[in-house]
């Protein structure tokens, strides 16, 4: 195994249990939206009710990364920075370009 990803997977965010509920339930509210749109297919739903719903799936998973992007900044950026790691800066862009994407 590399040094690199070794270190990759020792990586953690300890998060407090206010916050880890709060994104749990944003995913909690993901999934049931995504399990609605699966039943609309099964049940044979009009194309653009499905699409509307899809959208809103979209801008639910949008405003979860958002969330969990401004914790990151505050947290781990800028954790890893005050302890000299300024890697997480390369981290942090490519993750914002993959998020633009």
């Amino acid at each position: 195994m590399s040094e690199k990803s070794c270190c990759a997977a020792e990586k953690k965010t300890i998060r407090t249990e206010d916050q880890k509920k709060k994104l749990l339930n944003r995913l909690s509210r993901i999934e049931g939206q995504v399990r609605g749109v699966r039943k609309m297919i099964e049940n044979d739903a009009y194309c653009n009710d499905v699409l509307v719903q899809s959208a809103a799936i979209a801008a639910a998973v949008d405003a979860f990364n958002r969330e969990l992007l401004r914790a990151h900044i505050h947290s781990c950026v800028v954790r890893d920075i005050r302890a000299g790691d300024e890697t997480v800066v390369d981290e942090l862009v490519n993750t914002i370009e993959r998020l633009m994407r």
